[in-house]
């Protein structure tokens, strides 16, 4: 695989799944390099150029400032299991993002993230790339979860710290994030320093050297049905933030219900992507106090609902989730903007 033209300085490990289970680390992993790319002819060709011949299947994340359509990414983080590449969009600018273009958006490339929705988005408004064919660890573990007969609260989403910790799929500490969470909010521009301190080298390697031990342990657990959900969901989770005004024709299609889950009797529903605009001033009815409102809607509809938050859109909502429940979500969320008080 190709590598960066001078030697890296920077070495890490990349676990892979072992037989034996229990904490990865405790496995010995070879060193392998960390390699500061700035410019496309470093990267992996196979990964610049995707092939069905040569698929691969990767780990990914993104860092940046206030990270969204309007923020600042800083960070593109690629995990191989020979090396760790941080792609520098600061210093390679968007020539190099949109070099990975292809890659990003290619059926021959898994990426594996964990909770796509806000890097899709920066993607996609600052770059232009439609983020396609991810296997989103965030999804997985609600699904083996539930699989596995154990029900999830609603905005139970499990944190990648957390994801770590678990014996089940690494069993490690990452204390490490604290720390730089704890630089993010006292220095939000933490990401755009150049050059890369040792800190932020480790710390941007540290969010994706895992993720492929991840992948082949929860690949190993999902049934043919949970693969689907995880296909379908990915793929809305890319799509969620990014809004447009041609109902997302321009992007990959949805994964269709495999033939044998229809030849069970008892297919899954197609599930679909809706957002409601939400007028001025109405949505703090469908928020209620305390939350206690979209608390009640969320219980009553087997659909996941996202707000823009923070870093928007702040008038609008977000439901994933099949047809009928997404519309019955629908119906109870205009019902909360009709209501007078």
């Amino acid at each position: 695989m190709a590598s960066s033209h001078n030697p890296s300085s920077h070495y890490t490990q990349v676990p892979l799944t072992s037989d034996s289970g229990g904490n990865p680390e405790d496995h010995e992993a070879p060193a392998v390099p960390i390699h500061i790319v700035t410019s496309a002819s470093q990267l992996p060709a196979k990964f610049l150029e995707p092939s069905p011949q040569d698929p691969l299947v990767i780990g990914f994340d993104c860092e940046g400032v206030d990270l969204c359509r309007h923020g600042t990414l800083c960070i593109m983080q690629l995990a191989f299991p020979d090396a760790i590449y941080l792609v520098d969009a600061i210093e390679g600018g968007e020539k190099l993002i949109k070099a990975c273009k292809p890659a990003l958006e290619s059926s021959y490339i898994t990426k594996v993230i964990h909770d796509c929705k806000r890097d899709s988005e920066a993607l996609y408004f600052q770059f232009g790339i439609k983020l396609h064919n991810v296997m989103d660890t965030q999804i997985a573990f609600s699904l083996i979860e539930e699989q596995e007969g154990r029900t999830r609260l609603h905005d139970d989403y499990i944190s990648f710290v957390s994801l770590l910790a678990d014996p089940r799929y690494c069993g490690i500490s990452y204390q490490e994030k604290e720390e730089v969470r704890v630089l993010l909010r006292q220095d939000p521009k933490f990401w755009t320093y150049r050059p890369l301190s040792e800190l932020m080298v480790r710390a941007a390697a540290d969010d994706v050297r895992f993720l492929l031990c991840i992948y082949h342990k929860m690949m190993e657990k999902l049934n043919g049905r949970s693969l689907w959900y995880l296909a379908v969901r990915g793929a809305l989770y890319c799509r969620c933030f990014c809004i447009n005004d041609n109902d997302y024709a321009n992007w990959t299609p949805l994964p269709h219900i495999p033939d044998n889950l229809m030849a069970e009797g008892n297919a899954p529903e197609e599930e679909i992507l809706s957002v409601l605009d939400v007028p001025q001033g109405k949505m703090g009815r469908i928020i209620g106090r305390r939350g206690s409102s979209i608390l009640s809607i969320k219980e009553s509809c087997n659909a996941e609902i996202f707000f823009g938050g923070d870093k928007g859109p702040p008038d609008k909502v977000f439901i994933i989730g099949p047809v009928k429940q997404v519309r019955k979500a629908e119906a109870m969320l205009r019902g909360r903007m009709l209501e007078i008080y």
